[in-house]
């Protein structure tokens, strides 16, 4: 039976190479995802971090990499959740009677572990729904829903009228909430 000391020294061997393999790679797909580097960098340690505590308390991770993508895929779906998205309610981004806005669709995580799962699944369906738009909507929804720019600041910055701009956020508004309408409609049915 190996020593508490030959255990860590394999699990620091297997952290080591996790980073060594995946770490450029994790950087670089969270740097697409959020534009602060020093968020960047805290997300990167904080998916770090959880692999050192998985190792720690002996949590079988088989596949490294995919398990290093997905940690940090819910990291940043984590500190997006904290952005504020009241902005959705806008009636300059065709405010429907009966329309579903993204904060009241995803639950109160005090409510319990259902409450959580179901959160998680929003969020992973929002993050396919934003893959799915055109590049030039995501990019405008992101940007100004998620990372708080202004329009003056993104049309300034990519060369585009403001105009354009909010119309194509509201393009994206619209299809999301047309799409994440669904998933909320199986959520309400179970």
């Amino acid at each position: 039976m190996p020593s508490l000391d030959q255990i860590t020294i394999e699990q620091d061997q297997l952290i080591a190479q996790a980073i060594e393999k995946d770490g450029s790679r994790l950087r670089n797909y969270i740097r697409q995802r959020v534009l602060d580097r020093d968020a960047t960098e805290d997300i990167l340690q904080d998916v770090f971090s959880e692999l050192v505590e998985a190792y720690r308390l002996l949590k079988p991770i088989e596949q490294v990499s995919a398990w290093l993508f997905r940690v940090a895929k819910n990291r940043i779906i984590d500190r997006f959740r904290g952005k504020k998205l009241e902005s959705l309610s806008d009636a300059a981004y065709g405010e429907e009677e009966d329309a579903v806005l993204l904060v009241d669709l995803l639950p109160s995580l005090e409510t319990g572990p259902e409450a959580a799962y179901a959160s998680r699944v929003l969020l992973d369906e929002l993050d396919e729904a934003l893959d799915e738009l055109p590049e030039e909507q995501r990019s405008v929804f992101v940007k100004h829903e998620l990372e708080g720019y202004s329009f003056k600041e993104l049309a300034s910055e990519s060369g585009v009228s403001v105009n354009t701009l909010l119309s194509r956020k509201r393009y994206a508004v619209l299809y999301l909430r047309r799409r994440l309408q669904l998933i909320y409609d199986e959520f309400v049915r179970n």
